[in-house]
C-alpha cells in the first residue's frame, strides 16, 4: 500500500491509497465520521479496475486533518485487534 498526498493543509488533506479498494476506504471513512472534528470525509474511485481511492478530509479547524486521520487509523487498528483476540479466544 502506498499513500500519495495530493493536497496537504492544516485542516484539509487529499490523498490516494494506491492498491486499495472499497473495503479499506469504507472502513476508514466510517471511522473518520465518528470524529466530531471532521466536517468532510469521503472518497472516490474513478474506476474499480484501474483506480485507487482518493480521499478528501476536512476538519472544523479545531484539529489538524492529518492528526485526525492518524487517530482514525489507530481506532481501526484497535478494533481489528479486539476482533482477532475474540476470534482466537473462541478456538
Amino acid at each position: 500500500m502506498e499513500i500519495k498526498f495530493i493536497e496537504k493543509e492544516n485542516s484539509r488533506i487529499k490523498f490516494e491509497i494506491k492498491g486499495e479498494d472499497h473495503s479499506l476506504a469504507n472502513s476508514l471513512r466510517d471511522e473518520l465520521w465518528k470524529d466530531n472534528t471532521i466536517d468532510i470525509a469521503g472518497y472516490n474511485i474513478e474506476h474499480p479496475l484501474v483506480s485507487s481511492p482518493v480521499f478528501s478530509i476536512q476538519t472544523n479547524g479545531k484539529e489538524n486533518a492529518k492528526k485526525s486521520l492518524l487517530n482514525a487509523i489507530d481506532r481501526i487498528k484497535k478494533r481489528n485487534k479486539e476482533l482477532l483476540d475474540r476470534i482466537n479466544k473462541s478456538k
